[in-house]
């Protein structure tokens, strides 16, 4: 049997699918509630991951999928979703990964972000920075904070993505979407650009190298609200990968940097939810006197401590919101210990809590 891009694709959005995979030797394969399930019907020969490819893939990255064995590329399907599409070769042949992104955008506590978000979400100048590993929801939640201030502040607001994911139109604030390779050549670059183009609020799809780091801390300490992401988990670790990036002889001067500029780290997990779905477990960390002197002073090993007593101006830890959703009867207990930071700790109070354990 041959398979049908827009098949696939309705089946994807009816089944409510965060992702579609397409590789040979394999029956088309969704991603639901976390686990992965195929479709019913044969697997694929490498001329029918070719012919998908192919189906939606523009010229330019199929060249690009040629020379470089990858692409990604965002498109939009009929009037139900947006796709993140990631093509590459492997063994010589096609294959694909198609992320689902939603048309709606979700409210700031829909995705459980806490209230206090949204104080921050006014500020003239700072940096906060979105974290977790790949596939954590770090885009939904950018996403959703853009879009409340798009629709409560009247700002410029200049994204900086690879590739545009959720499409956000104009309401109360200007709000201009730039892509990597189509738009601009670099975060970098786009950056610079941006700061002559009468910006607010700049987010920054993704902190990869020294120099886009160096360029959304300069942005952030020049009176702008800098948003970014980093594929770490937890407020030290994040601002110890970002002052690990510099040289030693500029180490100081980064932390110093970041402890003037930095104003928030929401961390997050995703977690798979009792019952069927996702949900997400975060940690927010809000940037105090005491935080800032423990960055300049290259002590962040006690962030987590000033986080958890940090509770009345709205921070939490991670395993703290965890815990809060297992109680809420939203997580299992071995979802619970798979995701905490302090694994042993956990247990321990998962434990105490009389909670039955089948993971470990």
């Amino acid at each position: 049997m041959s398979y049908d891009m827009n098949d696939l694709l309705h089946l994807t959005v009816d089944e409510g699918a965060s992702d579609l995979h397409l590789q040979v030797g394999q029956a088309p394969t969704l991603r639901v509630s976390g686990g992965l399930t195929p479709v019913e019907g044969d697997a694929l020969k490498p001329e029918d991951t070719e012919q998908l490819m192919e189906s939606i893939t523009p010229e330019v990255h199929q060249q690009q999928v040629k020379t470089q064995g990858g692409a990604d590329f965002g498109f939009a399907f009929l009037d139900k979703a947006r796709f993140r599409v990631s093509i590459l070769k492997a063994k010589g042949h096609y294959g694909l990964v198609l992320r689902q992104i939603p048309n709606d955008m979700f409210g700031i506590r829909q995705i459980g972000l806490p209230d206090s978000i949204r104080d921050l979400l006014y500020l003239p100048r700072g940096l906060i920075l979105v974290t977790g590993p790949t596939g954590s929801g770090k885009t939904t939640t950018l996403a959703s904070m853009l879009n409340y201030i798009n629709e409560n502040r009247d700002c410029h607001v200049i994204t900086i993505e690879d590739p545009i994911e959720y499409y956000h139109e104009h309401k109360k604030s200007i709000l201009t979407q730039r892509e990597l390779g189509t738009d601009v050549p670099s975060f970098e670059e786009a950056i610079r650009r941006a700061l002559r183009q009468d910006p607010d609020v700049i987010l920054v799809g993704e902190m990869r190298d020294l120099a886009t780091i160096e360029a959304a801390v300069t942005a952030a300490e020049t009176g702008h609200l800098v948003f970014a992401t980093l594929h770490t988990t937890g407020a030290a670790r994040t601002v110890d990968r970002v002052v690990d990036a510099f040289p030693a002889n500029a180490k100081d001067m980064i932390r110093t940097q970041l402890a003037s500029s930095i104003v928030a780290v929401i961390s997050q997990v995703l977690c798979k939810k009792v019952g069927g779905g996702r949900i997400a477990g975060f940690e927010l960390m809000i940037t105090t006197n005491s935080i800032r002197a423990l960055i300049r002073d290259n002590k962040t090993y006690r962030i987590a401590s000033d986080i958890q007593t940090g509770a009345n101006i709205g921070m939490i830890t991670l395993d703290a919101h965890l815990l809060s959703l297992y109680n809420k009867g939203l997580i299992s207990p071995d979802e619970c210990l798979d995701k905490a930071q302090d694994t042993q700790g956990m247990k321990e109070k998962l434990v105490a809590l009389g909670a039955e354990l089948t993971s470990r």
